[in-house]
C-alpha cells in the first residue's frame, strides 16, 4: 500500500483539546469485522463485548514529564528540551530534542529553573533537532531525577495548542500506568476508569501487561511514497514470562484476545513464536505493520482515531481491513467523533 491511500480530510476542530470529562464516557464506536457492521455506544459500554476467560493485554508504561524549558547561557533565549531518552545514567547523558535547533550547538551551555540549579552542556548532535546534553547537578542520581520531574511539564502531543493544566497530569496517564519511560501516553488505555477496570473483573475479564516506553517515532511522519521504506523509530518493550502464561492460555482456549492500542500491538507482534505463541521479550523494537498483515495474538483491539497518513491508523487499517476502516472514519467524521490523543475510541471484534 501506499502512503497517499492513508489521506483524508480532518476538520481541524475535529482534533480534542481536552479528554472527557469522564475517562470511560468517551465515545466508542465499534467495528464488526465480520459483519461489517458499525455500532455508536460508549466506552463504558464495552463491558458488554467481553465474557469471562476473555483478556485485555494493556501498555503499564508511565509517562514522564519530558519538556521542559531552558535558558541559553548569554543570551537568555528560551530553549524547549524535550526528553528523549536516557543514555547513561553516571555521566547523566540524555538524548534530547531542542526547539529553536539552530540556536543550539555543541558547548553551548542551558540553565533550568528559577534559581539555576541545573544546567546542561550540549555535547553532540545527533539529528537536525536532535542534541545529546550531559546534565551538571550537585546531588545523587536520585535527586537528579526528581529535580527533572520538578522542572518538566507533562509532554502533551504538540496539535494542542493550549497551554498544560494542573489535570494533564493525571488525565495524560493510565490509571494503571507503573513502569516510567515513555514520552507519550499510550492513549488507548486513557479511557479506562477504575470503576470500569473493576465491573471487567468482577466479569471474568482476565488482564496482562505489557511494557513498551512509547517514543516521539511513534508519531513521526511517513515521508516515503512506499511504505514498505519507512523506518520506524526503536522503542524498548518488555513481556515477562507470567504475560506470556495468561495470553497463551486465552489463545488456546480461543478466548478474546484485546490489544489495548497499537502499543500494545507493536509489542505482542515483536515476539511471535512459529507456532502463533507470545514468547518473552526484553529488547528494542522496530517493527511497523501496514496492510497487508497476519496478526498472531490479538483477535480484537481498542485504538482511538488517528490523523492522516500516520503510521497509527496504518496498524489499525492492517487489523480492521482497509477499506472497512476507511468508511468508519468517514462515519467519524460525519458523526463528529474526537481524534487523536484526547480523542474516542475504536473497538474493532
Amino acid at each position: 500500500m501506499k502512503l497517499s491511500h492513508f489521506k483524508f480530510e480532518l476538520p481541524e476542530e475535529l482534533l480534542a483539546e481536552y479528554p472527557a470529562e469522564h475517562r470511560d464516557e468517551s465515545r466508542l464506536m465499534v467495528l464488526n469485522r465480520k459483519t461489517k457492521t458499525i455500532e455508536h455506544k460508549l466506552f463504558k459500554d464495552l463491558i458488554n463485548y467481553f465474557d469471562e476467560g476473555d483478556l485485555m493485554i494493556l501498555n503499564n508504561t508511565k509517562v514522564f514529564p519530558a519538556r521542559m524549558y531552558g535558558e541559553k547561557e548569554k543570551t537568555g533565549a528560551r530553549i524547549e528540551v524535550f526528553l528523549l531518552r536516557e543514555l547513561n545514567a553516571e555521566s547523566r547523558l540524555w538524548d534530547v530534542l531542542v526547539d529553536p535547533a539552530r540556536k543550539i550547538r555543541i558547548g553551548n551551555k542551558l540553565f533550568f529553573g528559577d534559581d539555576e540549579s541545573l544546567v546542561a552542556e550540549v555535547i553532540d548532535n545527533t539529528t537536525s533537532r536532535g542534541r545529546t546534553l550531559r546534565f551538571l547537578y550537585d546531588g545523587s542520581y536520585e535527586e537528579f531525577r526528581k529535580k527533572l520531574e520538578e522542572l518538566g511539564e507533562t509532554p502533551l502531543p504538540k496539535y494542542i495548542k493550549r497551554a498544560v493544566e494542573p489535570e494533564d497530569e493525571d488525565r495524560y496517564q493510565t490509571i494503571y500506568a507503573k513502569e516510567e519511560g515513555a514520552v507519550a501516553a499510550p492513549t488507548a488505555g486513557l479511557h479506562f476508569s477504575k470503576h470500569l477496570m473493576k465491573r471487567l473483573e468482577i466479569k471474568g475479564v482476565d488482564f496482562a501487561e505489557v511494557t513498551l516506553h512509547v517514543g516521539l517515532g511513534t508519531f513521526s511522519a511517513v515521508e516515503v511514497e512506499d511504505l514498505s521504506k519507512h523506518k520506524m523509530d526503536s522503542e524498548q518493550c518488555v513481556i515477562n514470562e507470567a504475560t506470556t502464561k495468561i495470553v497463551n492460555n486465552a489463545i488456546d482456549h480461543k478466548k478474546r484476545v484485546c490489544a489495548v492500542g497499537t502499543t500494545v500491538m507493536r509489542a505482542v507482534e515483536s515476539s511471535v513464536s512459529s507456532n502463533g505463541r507470545l514468547n518473552e521479550f526484553d529488547s528494542w523494537t522496530n517493527k511497523f505493520i501496514f496492510p497487508p498483515y497476519d496478526f498472531s495474538i490479538a483477535n480484537c483491539m481498542i485504538t482511538n482515531f488517528h490523523t492522516p497518513k500516520s503510521t497509527l491508523m496504518m496498524m489499525v487499517a492492517a487489523f480492521a481491513g482497509y477499506d472497512f476502516l476507511m468508511e468508519a472514519y468517514e462515519e467519524a467524521v460525519k458523526e463528529k467523533y474526537k481524534f487523536y490523543s484526547y480523542g474516542d475510541a475504536m473497538l474493532i471484534i
